[in-house]
């Protein structure tokens, strides 16, 4: 099992940054940001953006891998998205991960554009593919329902011959497209009342993603605080959560830095014992 964080960009940089440093040196494999322009969690906290954060914290780390949790459709065109996982990946010598995903409404609703879910689903099924052709291919062409590009040129190319995309899916149709594009599946279970309900939802989709991808070598990922508890509520929850997960195939989890205030409230202190008791060398990592 890899442990992952994912750290909200809420704050300054000065405070912020050293939460980069800390994630490596306490050994989690991979640190995630949001990318959204408002998140509707913390609608009325300052908000920075997922590149340039993810640009500062290749700077101030040598090893863990760094994310999108996640990129949508809702506020990027795939071409200047393109651009900017070029910059990432090669800012962090090639530690960059792509999550993708359908995305919400707020983004888009901000700009002034109202996009149903299906047709958010829509968008997301060319975006993907668009975007995958975009970082392996230069003289890109492009006509579709919701995306254009002409003569796209997308010199240097990335440090590695791919950027991993982790494609969050949990209906069918997005499920075979993680399998398809993906180099990792991501998923969140669903909203539900109890956290039996929600590994029950958890199970299915890793059935279902199984069922689907078959024999493929893809990476999955789980958000343990999409649950009904946080993760890092103790040593001794953050363990059983990862435990369960492992038992249904996940390679990866991913909890939250834990914030003095709702959401994802909790201790330093917990994290740090998670850290030294599971997730670092001293741990299973």
């Amino acid at each position: 099992m890899r442990h992952g964080i994912s750290i909200l960009p809420d704050l300054p940089w000065r405070e912020a940054g050293p939460r980069w440093r800390a994630a490596e040196e306490m050994g989690f494999a991979h640190a995630w940001v949001y990318d959204h322009l408002v998140w509707g969690g913390l609608p009325d906290s300052a908000w920075f953006p997922a590149v340039p954060t993810l640009a500062a914290a290749a700077g101030v780390t040598e090893t863990i891998r760094l994310g999108t949790f996640v990129t949508s459709p809702n506020f990027r065109h795939p071409y200047v998205f393109a651009r900017d996982v070029l910059a990432l990946d090669d800012l962090s010598g090639g530690r960059f991960l792509c999550g993708l995903g359908t995305g919400g409404d707020l983004d888009s609703a901000v700009l002034g554009e109202v996009h149903p879910l299906k047709a958010r689903v829509d968008r997301f099924h060319e975006y993907v593919p668009l975007l995958d052709r975009l970082l392996r291919e230069d003289h890109v062409d492009h006509d579709g329902d919701w995306y254009a590009v002409r003569d796209a040129r997308t010199l240097p190319g990335p440090v590695r011959d791919r950027v991993p995309f982790v494609v969050a899916a949990n209906g069918p149709r997005s499920l075979r497209l993680a399998a398809a594009h993906g180099q990792g599946w991501v998923t969140t279970g669903a909203k539900t009342d109890t956290l039996e309900e929600w590994w029950a939802v958890v199970a299915g989709l890793a059935e279902k993603f199984t069922a689907i991808a078959g024999s493929e070598a893809l990476d999955r990922y789980l958000l343990l605080d999409a649950s009904p508890q946080f993760s890092l509520e103790s040593v001794g929850v953050y363990e059983d959560m990862t435990g369960r997960a492992a038992e249904l195939g996940f390679t990866d989890t991913i909890t939250h830095w834990p914030r003095p205030e709702s959401p994802y409230a909790g201790s330093l202190a917990t994290l740090e014992a998670v850290a030294s008791d599971v997730v670092g060398p001293a741990g299973a990592k």
